[in-house]
């Protein structure tokens, strides 16, 4: 790498990411112009860890996700070309040299950028989160992009923004440690399912179990297990497509006890009024 540091801003948003985020930041910190952490108050060693690498932290409340932090995490950055990443991710020193070439050159204000997931312990050819399919609107000029606080859809580039996507070549993409184990699978999509369903009911859409089967039977089953080659890839491959059929699911289960107005504190409630009742004994009372 040229000594010189590329004028990029790197952010990444945290939340007890104390075992991810030191190959995070030794992935950038040589040769980005800037790191900037935003931490939503983390219990553990985070924090620390960011200013140990010389990362600039700030903070933002904690939420369930750590998407609409995303854009106050981007408004603290300091220069005009952003590159978003995750605790979880990190850049290959090859890819480094490319993204520094795509600023150096100044011929786009997006550019896309290969991703290579990793699942329960190894990389993921295909299935729809192959390097190429699952590229992602990383690294981008701010003015070219606005960012929301909409789950998994954070950024859109605004009209007229030149873009520009990257092909995956060997040690070209983001590495992404994704899901460690099935305990994490379920924890994520149970946050994330809550999530989409009160998005959904706030646009107004209506449960329907019915448009979750053809969905996953479209995208999971056809797109995901036999034209994704996801039968290739063993148990791994089962376990995502069934997890991702699974998710589909709750959504939808979870978007109709919104729409009939079940609550976890309304629903205890009614149980201590059930309870009092099954308690009364007839034989005793006056």
């Amino acid at each position: 790498m040229d000594p010189s540091p590329v004028p990029i801003s790197v952010v990444i948003n945290t939340l007890n990411e104390e075992a991810n985020l030191p190959y995070a930041l030794r992935s950038v910190q040589s040769w980005a112009a800037e790191v900037v952490v935003c931490d939503m108050h983390s219990d553990d060693a985070t924090v620390a860890i960011a200013r140990s690498f010389g990362a600039r932290v700030c903070l933002h409340e904690r939420l369930g996700f750590a998407d609409p932090a995303r854009a106050y995490a981007i408004a603290q950055a300091r220069h005009d070309w952003v590159l978003v990443l995750d605790a979880d991710e990190l850049i290959p020193p090859a890819l480094a040299r490319r993204l520094a070439g795509v600023v150096a050159e100044g011929s786009c204000d997006i550019c896309w950028i290969p991703r290579l997931n990793y699942l329960l312990g190894a990389a993921l050819p295909g299935m729809g989160w192959g390097p190429d399919e699952d590229a992602q609107m990383r690294l981008f000029r701010r003015p070219a992009v606005e960012v929301t606080g909409d789950i998994h859809r954070f950024f859109h580039a605004r009209p007229g923004a030149r873009e520009r996507r990257l092909s995956y070549v060997p040690d070209g993409a983001i590495v992404h440690f994704n899901y460690i184990d099935l305990s994490h699978v379920l924890a994520k999509l149970n946050t994330y399912t809550s999530i989409e369903a009160a998005e959904a009911r706030a646009q107004g859409r209506r449960a329907s179990l019915l448009w979750a089967l053809l969905v996953s039977l479209r995208r999971e089953w056809w797109g995901r297990w036999l034209r994704g080659r996801g039968y290739r890839l063993g148990w791994r491959g089962l376990q995502l497509t069934v997890m991702m059929t699974i998710y589909r699911f709750v959504v939808q289960a979870k978007l109709a006890e919104l729409q009939a107005g079940i609550s976890a504190e309304g629903v205890r409630h009614s149980y201590r009024q059930e309870a009092e009742r099954w308690l009364i004994d007839p034989d005793h009372t006056t």
